[in-house]
């Protein structure tokens, strides 16, 4: 075979060497060690700040300690972070990784679906493990994400997922996390093209589903008047009765009050908003709600009629305002960079240093990656953050990690040292130090 790549049917070069070595990554036991990383600036991730010269003490794939003056336990792997930093692994808060390989290519993506079922989708069993940007994202120090539907049929795309990023075949963190429903300008043009068409629509499938939930057996799915099958309306039985939260992609201040108020009608509705780019201007109703916001950051751009009032300070405001929010993937490549997330966080920091904008401290800013997501989706209690009893996962990076020079060293999944090789490192090291004659194979079956 020659040097130059063999193409797939996609049109995308694979790597027989990549696809082997993660397959023994996958298919050999993995035990957590007991893992103590010492002298480094570490941040916890619960909104303080982040100290000096401090350890965190792994073991049995959990946090154990971390934090300054804490003790290495006997037998302990010990890992020196001078002059490193370290930090919970970054929680994607909004993301379709997983779910596509090639955006562009049909049979790789598999976000959304020209389906007879809307609601009752679940994403659980489209999610790939060994798709390139979920390895990618862990190399950038991207530990657990959140994973919504794209719509396709209706306002509901169907039911989300939280999984992890780590090299193995067992992603799931938590199955059937929220239901996912489009409720500003896409679902007004998924429901007949008006906010009315939509709000009526929305209330109407919310009775049915009351109505399965109250006489399963005499609930008509195929009835002229029933915008729900029987398998939809079984699925959004667990919304309207608080069991399961349900993520609402919404922009604007009108409409995201039209959503709170919804709760007026349906009382039982664990609502968290994605989007909300114009939150700030609603943020202490939000807050009154006690309602968690999932949103991009740095948007600042008039790019849709529902995002006129876009500010760089929309996070700080709401943050300000008593809000809890995290920050995901909300402006495009949500299945492929989930790695700027620190990016992201790293903006709102340098906005407190813009006169007239309202930004972050650094853990505040943290805190928006790491343990906001993880409470967001009901797992504050299990991930997120680098306090006792919470999963290990850790990241080591080489600076602060807010700043675009830096870079994870080393990445720990439920206390499980990560690879962070990818195909991007491969073509990297492929071309870092061309030699005389021919470069060796990228990629070979």
């Amino acid at each position: 075979m020659s040097n130059t790549a063999r193409k797939n049917p996609f049109g995308s070069s694979l790597s027989k060497t990549l696809v082997c070595a993660l397959a023994a990554a996958i298919s050999a036991p993995v035990l957590a060690q007991s893992v103590a990383i010492t002298g480094a600036t570490v941040a916890i991730g619960d909104g303080s700040e982040p100290v000096q010269n401090g350890t965190v003490v792994l073991d049995g794939g959990k946090v154990v300690a971390a934090g300054a003056g804490v003790a290495v336990p006997a037998g302990a792997k010990i890992v020196d972070g001078s002059g490193k930093w370290v930090t919970p692994g970054i929680v994607s808060g909004f993301s379709r990784v997983g779910l596509v390989e090639v955006p562009a290519v049909k049979e790789t993506n598999d976000t959304a679906a020209r389906s007879p079922f809307s609601a009752a989708i679940d994403v659980t069993p489209a999610i790939n493990p060994l798709a390139n940007p979920i390895a990618i994202s862990r190399a950038g120090g991207v530990t657990r994400a959140v994973v919504a539907p794209a719509t396709g049929t209706g306002i509901f795309a169907g039911q989300g997922a939280v999984i992890d990023l780590g090299a193995d075949m067992n992603p799931i963190t938590k199955a059937r996390a929220f239901q996912y429903v489009e409720m500003g300008e896409a679902g007004a043009a998924e429901a007949g093209g008006s906010r009315a068409a939509m709000i009526l629509t929305f209330r109407m499938m919310l009775r049915q589903a009351q109505d399965y939930a109250k006489a399963p057996a005499s609930y008509d799915g195929n009835s002229k008047d029933a915008l729900l099958n029987g398998v939809d309306a079984q699925a959004l039985v667990p919304v309207v009765t608080g069991a399961m939260p349900l993520m609402v992609h919404v922009e604007s201040a009108r409409d995201i009050l039209i959503v709170l108020a919804l709760r007026q009608d349906f009382p039982a509705l664990k609502l968290i908003l994605a989007g909300a780019t114009e939150g700030w201007m609603v943020a202490p109703q939000i807050a009154a709600a006690k309602v968690p916001v999932i949103t991009a950051g740095l948007e600042d751009l008039p790019s849709a009629f529902e995002k006129l009032a876009a500010t760089q300070s929309n996070v700080g405001r709401m943050v300000k305002a008593g809000v809890s929010v995290s920050m995901g993937m909300l402006t495009g490549d949500d299945a492929l960079q989930l790695r700027v997330a620190t990016q992201q966080a790293g903006n709102m920091v340098a906005l407190t240093r813009v006169p007239g904008a309202t930004g972050l401290s650094w853990g505040q800013a943290l805190r928006t990656i790491t343990s906001a997501p993880a409470e967001a989706m009901g797992l504050g209690d299990r991930i997120g953050s680098l306090t006792p009893g919470k999963a290990g996962d850790v990241v080591i990076w080489d600076g602060d990690p807010f700043e675009m020079t830096s870079a994870p060293v080393a990445v720990w999944i439920d206390g499980v040292q990560q690879p962070l090789e990818n195909r991007q490192t491969k073509l990297r090291d492929r071309y870092a130090t061309p030699t005389e004659g021919a470069l060796p194979k990228a990629y070979e079956w």
